[in-house]
This record gives C-alpha cells, sequence and structure tokens, in this order.
C-alpha cells in the first residue's frame, strides 16, 4: 500500500484526490496547501489529514507525493521532496522557466527517486489505443500529425497574468502527445499565435489562438492548433497520417444518440470540459504511477519529458515573440 501526500487543494488537487483515494493500491495520508481552509475541507471530503508541506515532507511513513501547487512552486517543491526520499508526481509543466526546469532535473538524478510529471492525455485510452495502434505498424511510418486542443472558453486575465503564456500553460499537453507519439523531439518549431478571442489577453502579454508547426530531422511535421475559445465544447482531437493509412482519435461527445432525418444527421456536442474529458485519464495516470513504483519500472512520463516539451514551448514562444523558426538544441534538452 503506497502511502501518499497530496500538495495542493485546488481545483486540480481536487481532481487529483478524487483519483488517489480511489486507487485500492493507495492511501492518501495527508495534504496541504497555502489556503488551510481548503487543505482541511479537501482533507474531510476523502478522509485524510491536512496537515504543512514541512510536516508531509519531512514524514518518512509517506512514501510519494503529487504536486498540484502552481507551477511556480513546482522546481522547489521536486526538489525538496526527492531531497527527503519521496517518490514525485508533479503536474505540468515542471517550472514557467527552462533554465530553472534543467537545474531541477540535474538536482533530482542525483537523488535517485523517480520523479513523474502530469501529462494525463497519455493517459486518455482514445490516444492510447492511437498511439499502441501506430507504434504497432498499423499505418506505417507517420508523416503529417495534427492535434487541435480548443477550450470551451477563455479563463479569466489574472490567470493568464501568471500562467507562463499559451504555449507553457495550455500547449505544452500538445507538446508532449507530439513528442509521446512521434517517439522524440522535434528539431525545429515555428509559431504564429494572435489575440482574436479576448482583448484582455494580449494587454497581459499573450496569445488566445496559435498554431505551430513542428519539424523532425526526418521530415516528419507535426501540427498543433489551439484556441482559448469554442463555445460547442472541448474540442480534443489528433489526426496521424502514415504511409500506410490514417488513425485518428475523434472528441468525446456528451452522449453516442445521433438524429438522422431527410433534414441531416445532427450529434451531440463535445463534453464541455476537460473535467468530463479527461476524469479516468487522471485515475489511470495515478494508477500507472503506482504500479511504476510498486514494480521498479521507469516512470511511464520523466521529468526528463517534462523538460522537452518545455522545452518546445520556450522554442514556441520566442518564435511567435520573433517571427522566426527556432531550432531545438541538446542544451535546451539538458543532453
Amino acid at each position: 500500500m503506497l502511502k501518499a501526500g497530496l500538495l495542493g487543494a485546488g481545483r486540480i488537487g481536487q481532481v487529483h484526490a478524487k483519483a488517489m483515494v480511489a486507487d485500492k493500491d493507495c492511501h492518501l495520508v495527508a495534504i496541504a496547501d497555502v489556503n488551510a481552509d481548503a487543505a482541511r475541507q479537501l482533507a474531510e471530503q476523502v478522509g485524510a489529514e491536512a496537515r504543512s508541506v514541512d510536516d508531509i515532507l519531512s514524514d518518512k511513513g509517506i512514501d510519494a507525493v503529487l504536486i498540484a501547487t502552481s507551477t511556480d512552486t513546482h522546481s522547489d517543491l521536486i526538489e525538496r521532496a526527492t531531497a527527503a526520499g519521496k517518490a514525485v508526481l508533479c503536474e505540468k509543466p515542471v517550472d514557467l522557466s527552462l533554465e530553472r526546469a534543467l537545474k531541477t532535473l540535474a538536482n533530482a538524478d542525483k537523488s535517485g527517486k523517480p520523479v513523474m510529471i502530469g501529462f494525463n492525455r497519455r493517459f486518455d485510452p482514445n490516444f492510447t489505443a492511437l498511439k499502441s495502434a501506430f507504434d504497432g505498424g498499423e499505418i506505417g511510418k507517420g508523416e503529417l500529425l495534427s492535434i487541435t486542443s480548443f477550450d470551451p472558453a477563455p479563463p479569466p486575465v489574472s490567470y493568464i497574468e501568471v500562467s507562463g503564456g499559451l504555449f507553457r500553460d495550455m500547449m505544452i499537453h500538445d507538446f508532449d502527445m507530439a513528442c509521446w507519439i512521434f517517439g522524440s523531439v522535434p528539431a525545429r518549431i515555428t509559431a504564429h499565435g494572435s489575440c482574436l478571442v479576448d482583448a484582455g489577453i494580449g494587454a497581459a502579454g499573450d496569445v488566445d489562438t496559435a498554431v505551430v508547426t513542428m519539424i523532425w530531422d526526418d521530415g516528419r511535421i507535426a501540427v498543433v492548433k489551439n484556441s482559448r475559445r469554442a463555445g460547442y465544447g472541448y474540442d480534443q482531437r489528433v489526426e496521424l497520417l502514415g504511409s500506410g493509412g490514417l488513425l485518428a482519435a475523434r472528441n468525446v461527445l456528451e452522449n453516442t444518440v445521433e438524429k438522422i432525418t431527410t433534414q441531416g444527421a445532427v450529434s451531440a456536442k463535445p463534453v464541455h470540459f476537460f473535467l468530463e474529458r479527461y476524469m479516468r485519464a487522471y485515475q489511470i495516470e495515478w494508477a500507472a504511477f503506482v504500479e511504476a513504483l510498486a514494480s521498479g519500472k521507469p516512470m511511464p512520463v520523466t521529468l526528463r519529458d517534462g523538460v522537452a516539451a518545455l522545452a518546445c514551448a520556450e522554442a514556441a514562444t520566442r518564435s511567435a515573440r520573433t517571427g522566426g523558426t527556432v531550432a531545438i538544441t541538446p542544451d535546451m534538452l539538458g543532453a
């Protein structure tokens, strides 16, 4: 039975708490948050204790921690937790700063403790099936990957101001997906971004609509499209063209009913947001973390994977700002 602590009791912390207590091989011992009331309320809901971060990290009876705090605390908490002998599952991204993330990678490697980064979309059953079919050779060599990720509505500008920007906050999931599906990091990235949805986002120095092209050394291409607004729901699609066919993972809809009449065919909308779309993925993600610890196998998403996705986000941010193509260099990956 893995004994775990949860750092962070906000929205994503609540999602993770549900996944942790649902796992029969895990005991969620304690929860900490800068908002003590939030930690206490969540702890009461899931049958855990509310404690401080220091108490959780110093408790030798706790084997692992899940970090679901604000991004600017991730690197420090990864380093503190691994130094305290804990295994770590940390929400994406590793950090807002690639330079800081690379230091965290080096320090965590020295500790020898396993660290997993929470790119939950890898564990979505639809995307997992696509990846499995591709790895099984069902469409030959992958040539052109298209990833669509549209949110139903933009977050508050107050969130945008501390998020690190669309490329680090939102599209980083898609960077990881592209690297995961193709099995490596691209050679160069070109990004274009605009503010079309909320003028306040532009005033905060960010974009809300963007397209990124990722090119691999062998010529493979991935195109990622992001928007902060899709009024019809949470649009999440992946399409992969190969030398021998096509693989596509479509949206998850509110229901499977389709109405077909002489006027045409109508189906339900995509589910509203990430909680509905990816709750199962969060559960599978946590179970994969627990299983890796129990078996001694490598983490299915490593800290180095997290650095690679952040390097892509950094390259895209530079590209969008300068209008040029940015290379992903070995030093950006900690190589």
